[in-house]
């Protein structure tokens, strides 16, 4: 989890896997962007109309704009170094 500018695990495994910590840094970008408050914000907001839209947990979390983002970009490592800024807005 990343609630800036920290990132949470749940285990010191995951300190070593990339995939999670470039994930967690998406959001940590996502979040700078949006001035931290907003993004936590729209997060529970898109979060609550997926869920009505849905009525399943897991598909309104997996289709909130920011995990999207994350989630198609967490395996690629130069993602946030190649300057995809606000490429949560795509997932509109």
């Amino acid at each position: 989890m990343a609630i800036f500018p920290f990132i949470l695990l749940k285990s010191k495994s995951f300190k070593k896997d990339p995939e999670i910590i470039n994930h967690e840094k998406i959001h940590l970008r996502q979040q700078l962007e949006l001035l931290v408050f907003p993004f936590y914000f729209l997060y529970f907001f898109n979060y609550l109309i997926n869920l009505f839209k849905y009525k399943n947990h897991d598909r309104a979390y997996r289709n909130i704009i920011f995990e999207r983002e994350a989630y198609d970009h967490e395996t690629d490592l130069n993602y946030l170094k190649n300057g995809h800024w606000y490429g949560w807005i795509g997932k509109i």
